[in-house]
């Protein structure tokens, strides 16, 4: 077939490389730079873990997408996925019923080499960490994060070679119709590019692009801070490993000192509901001061590093939590790969086949679970509990 993707993050591209390698011609389309400053595949990390609590689904994506990270790493020759580990730490215990518990639980059936930490532990292996204040969890050696932006630059030239037309700097205007099947796109110049199947993956681009969406997706901002430590050898990935700081009720969570010395910490939470390109799109003061407090309570040596980068991360999310990976029904010739890209990065290995089998209309493991499902509705009280926990 002849597939337009629109929107060159994680998505589009994972999608690109796999759909090439199945004999399809591909035309990738998005308004650049990439990888684009705006989206959420850019930064200089994201977390790759497996922790997702009782949810066997989503663990075994995680499972196998953690050896994909590998393989990637073989493959392009590169550190592009780093093996610190993950710690997951409260300031109660672990108790049935919490995100930290239900993971530990189900890991742990399914054979990974978790480690409990008891306080003594967790002061004497992770300094930095208020150890009065958190005082159970474990420790994942199998985890990491990713080098995002890296990745998806790596990607995007192994579509090309490939064969996949990468077309840079054209933006999407609107979809083309005839005899009830979608055939193609206009872009923002006017041109038409015609297509047996169009793909949108723009992430918190696609319910604006397609406004039908808009009852099931929306664009929520997350803050992202990046602190340069007064004394950088202590937060080296050794003693400061990829964290999710009581994550549930905080919503932090963080990454080791990378090469140029910094530290990224972000706050996953209810966020803020903007256009991707919205004039308040930049963290505010009172982001700024719940971070300080989180560190003065957390991270004592970090509570008055300077702010070296500050960005607002912008989630596709949808109301039941899970991604939405399908053709549109009413639209045929149309396939929506969104939702919930804050999380999506980590299972970028396994993405590409995804996407392509919902493009062939295969099934697979998470057709089910990722299907079009109009009837969702937005979240309630103990249901938007529960979405952010998943994340």
């Amino acid at each position: 077939m002849n597939i337009a993707i629109v929107g060159a993050g994680i998505n589009g591209v994972t999608a690109a490389v796999e759909l090439a390698q199945r004999a399809h011609r591909v035309t990738l389309l998005d308004p650049g730079p990439l990888p684009h400053p705006l989206a959420a595949s850019t930064d200089i990390s994201k977390v790759v873990r497996m922790e997702y609590g009782a949810d066997k689904d989503y663990t075994e994506l995680a499972e196998q997408s953690l050896a994909g990270w590998h393989a990637w790493n073989r493959e392009f020759g590169a550190d592009l996925f780093h093996q610190t580990g993950v710690l997951y730490l409260r300031q109660g215990k672990m108790q049935r019923g919490t995100y930290e518990w239900e993971s530990w639980k189900l890991l742990k059936q399914r054979r990974h080499p978790l480690q409990r930490l008891s306080p003594p532990e967790i002061k004497k292996r992770f300094p930095m960490w208020n150890a009065r204040k958190y005082i159970d969890g474990f420790f994942d050696p199998e985890g990491g994060y990713a080098e995002s932006a890296r990745v998806v630059m790596r990607l995007i030239d192994k579509a090309q070679a490939l064969g996949v037309l990468l077309r840079e700097g054209t933006a999407f205007h609107e979809l083309i119709e005839k005899n009830g099947r979608i055939r193609g796109i206009v872009t923002a110049r006017g041109e038409k590019i015609s297509a047996d199947v169009v793909l949108v993956a723009a992430g918190a681009w696609t319910h604006y692009l397609l406004p039908w969406l808009k009852p099931y997706l929306r664009a929520n901002g997350m803050p992202v801070f990046h602190l340069a430590p007064e004394h950088p050898e202590n937060f080296r990935a050794t003693t400061f490993p990829v964290f999710a700081a009581d994550t549930s009720s905080t919503g932090y969570y963080g990454f080791p000192l990378n090469r140029d010395g910094v530290v990224k910490i972000a706050r996953h939470w209810d966020g803020r509901e903007m256009h991707p390109e919205a004039n308040e799109r930049v963290v505010n003061e009172d982001e700024e001061n719940h971070l300080r407090g989180f560190l003065k309570l957390t991270f004592p040596a970090l509570a008055a590093a300077p702010i070296v980068y500050r960005r607002i991360c912008l989630y596709s999310d949808t109301w039941d939590g899970h991604f939405w990976v399908d053709h549109d029904p009413e639209h045929p010739g149309l396939v929506v790969a969104a939702g919930d890209s804050g999380h999506g990065f980590k299972f970028a290995p396994l993405w590409g086949t995804i996407i392509a089998d919902a493009v062939e209309e295969k099934t697979n493991a998470w057709s089910k679970k990722f299907r079009w499902r109009p009837e969702v509705k937005p979240a309630r009280t103990e249901e938007a509990a529960r979405f952010v926990e998943r994340k």
